[in-house]
């Protein structure tokens, strides 16, 4: 494998592990905000990965969108976890 290569892989490791834990998890809504969290900074980290070794404008593009749209999310679901975590 190149190194582009590599580094998609990695960021599709390091999202599986996360995702996958949030199945034990009983509270359904919980569930969904860490399991979306896991996926979004998955997303993140391979949208990072095309920034870094793609050469296609409008598939960096589309990266770039996904970072300035899915950091924030990740804010959000963050937060709720803070305000709702073990109230449910």
């Amino acid at each position: 494998m190149d190194e582009a290569q590599q580094a998609s892989m990695q960021a599709m490791m390091e999202m599986n592990g996360p995702m996958m834990a949030t199945h034990a998890i009983e509270d359904p809504d919980l569930a969904f905000h860490c399991g979306m969290i896991a996926h979004h900074a998955g997303a993140i980290a391979m949208a990072e990965v095309e920034l870094k070794y793609g050469d296609d404008e409008e598939s960096k593009a589309m990266a770039q969108k996904i970072i300035d749209a899915q950091g924030p999310e990740i804010e959000e679901m963050t937060a709720w976890i803070e305000e709702n975590a073990g109230q449910q």
